[in-house]
């Protein structure tokens, strides 16, 4: 074998491994500044202050996987009315005392009302109030991010089984399951796919249709990481509600966790 086959050898050997590298190697990526993630029991709080402060009270706290054990996200976020993002609805304690936003159901008969006593459960700025019921999911499918449990999962083995609506009945299931093949933009990441089915489980078509994502087009310019970490696109969700952008497997398959 000659010197320059060897060489040429020896290169191709190299490459070959440093893309393997780029695939198996997977929460990646040190290029990607992801946001450092709360205690498990507080990923998913928000703290609602559109108005709270303004009006001289402290800001709500609200915690999704507290709620979402008992209803999917369509129930709020479609059926109440809530935007998708925080502070953009404006929710107002007379609109929640005439049974609007969270006073369908904290009304005093389903769950606490918007009484004095019961001010502080909800107005303490605290994202981590209600911490002690964490315990109450132990019984979930276990994930590695976000706040430790695989709700996809917890649904197809009805270890919950959430409400889809409270007096809006749905047509009927939404029974759309294409899968869409997302090239990276990135040299050796492998692609993302995007399930419609386990998305409709929990969402209504159009709180993703069109505002975050414009299907008319037939693409979505710009869509990228760079973007999605910003808060867009599937950043909506999966920086702070749904699984984190760390878990990149769940999104590219082809990535090995460690």
């Amino acid at each position: 074998m000659s010197f320059k086959t060897s060489t040429i050898s020896a290169i191709t050997i190299v490459l070959g491994a440093l893309t393997v590298l780029a695939i198996v190697v997977p929460e990646g990526a040190a290029q990607w500044a992801f946001p450092p993630p709360p205690p498990p029991e507080e990923y998913g709080n928000i703290l609602i202050n559109r108005t709270s402060e303004k009006n001289g009270v402290k800001p709500v706290a609200f915690s999704h996987w507290l709620h979402r054990r008992k209803y999917t996200c369509r129930v709020c976020h479609f059926e109440l009315d809530f935007s998708m993002k925080v502070n953009n609805t404006e929710i107002t304690e007379e609109g929640n005392q005439a049974g609007r936003f969270c006073g369908v159901c904290h009304n005093g008969k389903d769950v606490f009302g918007h009484t004095k006593q019961n001010c502080e459960k909800c107005h303490n700025a605290n994202r981590a109030a209600g911490k002690e019921k964490f315990k109450e999911l132990e019984n979930l499918p276990t994930a590695p991010f976000g706040n430790g449990k695989d709700w996809v999962k917890a649904i197809k083995k009805n270890t919950i089984t959430p409400k889809n609506f409270l007096t809006m009945e749905p047509a009927g299931d939404i029974t759309f399951d294409k899968k869409l093949l997302l090239e990276a933009e990135w040299r050796n990441i492998p692609p993302a796919i995007f399930r419609h089915k386990i998305h409709t489980e929990w969402l209504d078509c159009n709180n993703c249709h069109p505002d975050i994502f414009n299907i008319k087009k037939k693409t979505t310019k710009h869509f990228s990481m760079k973007y999605i970490l910003e808060g867009q696109f599937c950043g909506v969700c999966h920086l702070n509600v749904a699984f984190p952008m760390q878990d990149c497997h769940r999104c590219h398959p082809a990535m090995q966790r460690k």
